[in-house]
């Protein structure tokens, strides 16, 4: 088997163990911080915002950092790194005694972690170019796979053994990804490409300055904030409905998990789509079904009718992130896509840091089937830019059959 295979079938296991594991309780944290000690429903609401974007706020500011250490001293040591930081970090809030610690945790969480950017940034460039698509297509499975299981497996832990031993559980999972990654992944450092390093300044002036490449930027951020909006708070919507709350974390869990399966489900159907007849239309069209079900999320009478629009939800986004994150690549040069890649990363840091507490901020202010009504009015906005600015890259040799192998993920 190539090198660069191999590498990414084990990364692709291990970011499934890891967003799985990650997945566990994220979608259930209102509920943790109801056992520490929040009982008024407007608090709970607001720190359920801030604790969701506690690591991202860390992460936006320290993955530039690691990123140039991962040039210095290879990308592998930086993956390592990341899962050790998350599995000690997940350790430690099984701890936590109060929402005060759990916040500061999840904050050491961002800092010392960012394992997604740190695979990214190693299967981006140590995959053949004509590959780079279909590896990150695989790799965006491996997340869209944990985010489906994750919720469903937290949930019914949840009911079992309770939310505190979830964070146990996450840590062991991080603990089996380090061992893979150490004694299965090889990475191969170009020398030559170590020689023409390219500071993080110097790629973020050639991201703002490239039009299309800024264009993406954008999107990444406000698309990411149109969807972090509501999944901090999403257990609280299920809950609104008054079913039987007695399998509550089960049950919204359940529901959760329908937007990443039809997202795992869709993405290769997409990725063959937009490499037929282009990126522009098909993002059009996923950010504005993504809108649309939002707007539905409001008008919503069952549970039934919700299950119904995550699975439109998760069909539509389905090919959103792994596309801006292609048409990254197709409009960097080779020689700096791997920190474009980086920055297109942070840049989806910025919008989940953002998106959580100002979803809390507008649900607390206005209510939670209100907030899906500015979060929808975010995503469409995206679909009309990507209509009106977005220019389709140069056509590049890449083979459709890595969409038909992307399907055995």
């Amino acid at each position: 088997m190539e090198l660069w295979r191999k590498n990414l079938y084990i990364l692709w296991g291990t970011q499934f163990l890891a967003m799985m594991g990650m997945n566990l309780v994220v979608p259930f944290l209102p509920f943790f911080i109801r056992t520490l000690g929040v009982t008024n429903e407007t608090e709970v609401t607001r720190w359920s915002g801030l604790v969701f974007a506690g690591p991202f706020v860390s992460a936006f500011f320290a993955t530039p950092f690691w990123g140039t250490m991962g040039d210095k001293y290879g990308r592998k040591p930086m993956v390592v790194r990341a899962l050790v930081g998350l599995a000690i970090s997940q350790f430690l809030m099984g701890f936590a005694q109060n929402v005060l610690q759990l916040f500061l945790l999840r904050i050491l969480q961002g800092a010392i972690s960012g394992f997604i950017a740190a695979t990214l940034a190693l299967v981006s460039t140590s995959a053949p170019k004509n590959r780079v698509g279909y590896a990150l297509g695989v790799l965006q499975s491996a997340s869209a796979g944990g985010v489906v299981l994750g919720p469903f497996v937290g949930g019914l832990l949840a009911d079992l053994i309770g939310y505190r031993e979830i964070f146990f559980v996450t840590a062991a999972l991080c603990t089996i990804g380090v061992v893979a990654v150490i004694y299965g992944v090889e990475e191969v450092r170009d020398s030559a490409a170590a020689r023409t390093r390219f500071s993080v300044f110097e790629n973020y002036e050639l991201m703002y300055s490239h039009k299309q490449l800024r264009l993406v930027a954008i999107c990444l951020v406000m698309g990411q904030v149109s969807v972090l909006m509501v999944e901090p708070i999403f257990a609280l919507f299920v809950e609104s409905f008054k079913a039987d709350t007695e399998y509550i974390a089960t049950l919204a869990g359940g529901i959760f998990s329908i937007t990443g399966l039809f997202s795992t489900i869709s993405a290769p159907w997409w990725g063959k789509r937009n490499d037929k007849k282009g990126y522009k239309r098909g993002l059009f069209i996923g950010m504005g079904l993504t809108g649309l079900a939002y707007i539905g999320h409001n008008l919503v009478t069952s549970l039934l009718q919700l299950a119904i629009l995550r699975a439109i939800l998760g069909f539509g986004r389905g090919g959103v992130l792994p596309s801006l994150y292609s048409l990254a690549n197709h409009h960097s040069p080779p020689e700096r896509r791997g920190g474009i890649i980086a920055i297109a990363s942070s840049m989806t840091i910025l919008g989940n840091m953002i998106g959580p507490v100002l979803g809390g901020l507008v649900a607390s202010l206005t209510g939670i089937r209100e907030m899906f009504l500015v979060n929808s009015a975010l995503a469409l906005l995206v679909s009309f830019m990507i209509w009106k600015q977005m220019e389709e890259p140069r056509k590049q040799s890449v083979e459709s059959v890595e969409f038909v192998e992307s399907k055995s993920f």
